[in-house]
């Protein structure tokens, strides 16, 4: 019995369902903040006040919420030094924090394209694991094992390297040893599933024509897994800017991150449009390179269809 199929329907569920997932959670959410980021609030304690008078007919937008975070209100110098420097650190960690993680992630993901296929489900296994265990939890173990009488210091002392503990707790370092080992997970599964995919027949033809294996590395498997690099690269750096708790815990006052500013004015301060203009423009920094950089780098055959 014949059957009639519409692959049209089929790829537009397909389409669809993505679509959808992304207008719902990230473009409505999105239109709210960007609602709220004009919105004068007053003394009133809610946020989601009328910006369009209805008296006079014209929109009532408060662009101080976002001038504010680059100028300063009462003397008027331009870069207000809090706000600022609070994208620029939380920028100059997320990008410390992706390039540790390519750099140990990467031979991590090698090694497991190029084990056995009767060992990959197991070492993928291994480094999905950690998901299994809360996230606080696994960011609090870290303050046992790198306090001053944590499991590193503890063990300086007794191979006698050290006579007092080292403050490695509350620095720069603890903070990117926490953030390197939450996202690294991030950086190898997508490294690992462009280098699985990759002919290793190639490397033996450079082997072939006099290649030193280094120079075969970086000349034949690197430009090959581009596309996991940059995925990789992207799933970390993204939202190791707008972290919050890694910073919180494992963090020194001296590493305010733009997600522990955006939490002081909303819960603290009881500034929403000013936390949703500071959202707005840490979210932009992300949208518009990643839209320059696809609009350049894109198929050119997704164009002609």
């Amino acid at each position: 019995m014949a059957t009639n199929h519409n692959p049209a329907l089929g790829r537009r569920f397909v389409i669809g369902v993505p679509y959808t997932w992304l207008i719902v959670f990230f473009f409505l959410p999105f239109l709210i903040l960007l609602y709220i980021s004009f919105v004068d609030m007053g003394n009133d304690i809610h946020p989601f006040k009328p910006i369009w008078d209805e008296a006079t007919g014209v929109l009532q937008l408060k662009y101080e919420n976002y001038t504010s975070i680059f100028r300063s209100g009462e003397d008027g110098v331009l870069f207000n030094t809090l706000y600022v420097e609070a994208y620029a650190r939380s920028l100059w960690y997320a990008l410390c924090t992706a390039v540790l993680c390519l750099v140990i992630g990467y031979p991590f993901a090698y090694f497991i394209a190029r084990s056995p296929a009767s060992v990959r489900p197991a070492l993928l296994m291994m480094v999905m694991l950690p998901f299994w265990t809360s996230f606080l939890l696994r960011v609090y173990a870290w303050k046992g094992i790198l306090g001053d009488q944590g499991v590193v210091n503890q063990t300086l002392m007794f191979l006698g390297i050290t006579q007092e503990p080292i403050q490695m707790l509350y620095t720069n370092v603890s903070m990117l040893v926490g953030m390197t080992y939450v996202y690294l997970p991030f950086m190898i599964l997508p490294l690992y599933a462009n280098l699985v995919k990759m002919d290793f027949r190639l490397l033996e033809a450079a082997y072939d024509l006099g290649t030193t294996p280094f120079k075969a590395f970086w000349l034949v498997t690197v430009p090959l897994s581009k596309a996991g690099i940059i995925a990789g690269f992207m799933l970390v750096f993204i939202p190791s800017v707008g972290e919050f708790v890694i910073p919180s815990l494992l963090g020194g006052p001296e590493n305010i991150m733009i997600g522990r500013v955006v939490w002081d004015e909303m819960f603290t301060s009881n500034n929403w449009p000013r936390a949703s203009a500071l959202a707005v423009v840490m979210i932009a920094l992300f949208i518009v390179p990643l839209a320059i950089y696809y609009h350049y780098t894109g198929d050119p055959a997704d164009g002609k269809k």
